[in-house]
């Protein structure tokens, strides 16, 4: 059974290299043929997944036909907000999809879900979402995830075919609230990030993360997902694990602009995409049209505009009304 994985960051790597450990006939998908030559070559994706060696049966290709051609999955692992881009750029192929992206797009305020819908009508598509880090999933180490889809035969055929004994998979019927996880879990975790660089203590960020779940948990429920959900593994699971520590991209650039750096230094050092900051102005306004209230995204939103600090966003959060929790 042939995987094609479109899109060679960090995490479409890894997840190729574990669909060849689910014994798949894999081929992963760059968009830069000078980067799929240089990765097939090299065995090894240096620029985002370095030290992670690349199965001698993965085959790498800047060939979209070529990749998709055969198919039984195809799994969609680029940014969010290139998702629909890549989409309507590719051939027409029947296979179902799962969408490994988290985010809003910014410019249409659309879930994962949502552009596939616009971009490819009729497409048979779910997610892949849970607390993974790439570099963790490509050496083997235990992990679980969610395949999220309406479809049963999709949820069924996520799990058959990509699932390992280290690689844990569960069939998830509420894509809506897999979706919010994944894209709100990335902006709290810039809050909790600049909470500990900002040097405001462990109370705060722990704070911070627990009201940041119950803001994801609205969201879903407002955008017809779950609260339960909320408590899985792309809610809770993936927001605790964005949220801990340095080895997420998200976390790491809070704890930047905690110390005072500029977003534009920052963002200017790094590889790989930081989510987050796309996605916090996308979620809280896309919250809005369901008048769901987002306090916390909402501070991130001006923290990543540069239109308050790290000490104001925090004071504007401890000013709020009293409540019941």
């Amino acid at each position: 059974m042939k995987i094609a994985v479109l899109g060679a960051g960090a995490w479409g790597t890894a997840l190729a290299v574990q669909a060849v450990r689910a014994g798949r006939d894999v081929v992963l998908w760059a968009r830069d043929p000078a980067r799929a030559a240089e990765i097939a070559a090299a065995r090894e994706n240096t620029r985002y997944l370095p030290g992670a060696s690349l199965p001698d049966a993965l085959r790498v290709t800047a060939d979209a036909g070529e990749a998709l051609s055969g198919a039984a999955l195809v799994l969609m692992v680029v940014p969010a907000q290139a998702l629909g881009r890549v989409l309507a750029g590719l051939p027409a192929f029947d296979a179902p999809m799962l969408v490994c992206a988290k985010g809003v797009e910014a410019s249409t305020l659309r879930l994962p879900l949502e552009v596939v819908a616009a971009v490819r009508p009729g497409a048979t598509a779910g997610v892949l979402s849970g607390p993974n880090f790439a570099h963790e999933v490509a050496r083997g180490l235990p992990a679980a995830a969610v395949v999220a889809a309406s479809d049963p035969a999709l949820r069924e055929a996520g799990l058959a075919l990509l699932g390992s004994p280290a690689f844990r998979l569960y069939a998830g019927e509420d894509p809506v609230g897999a979706q919010v996880g994944g894209a709100a879990k990335n902006v709290i975790a810039i809050a909790a990030g600049a909470v500990i660089g900002a040097g405001l203590g462990e109370n705060a960020r722990a704070a911070l993360v627990t009201r940041g779940l119950a803001e994801l948990s609205r969201l879903a429920v407002g955008l017809g997902g779950r609260a339960e959900t909320a408590a899985g593994l792309t809610g809770m699971g993936d927001l605790v694990l964005t949220s801990s520590g340095m080895g997420s991209r998200n976390t790491s650039l809070g704890v930047a602009l905690g110390r005072g750096e500029r977003m534009a230094d920052v963002l200017a050092k790094r590889t790989g995409v930081t989510e987050g900051v796309a996605t916090a102005p996308a979620i809280v306004a896309r919250a809005a049209d369901v008048e769901v209230e987002l306090p916390i995204c909402a501070a991130v939103a001006d923290l990543v505009a540069d239109r308050i600090t790290v000490a104001e966003a925090m004071a504007r959060l401890m000013a709020r009304p009293q409540r019941a929790e």
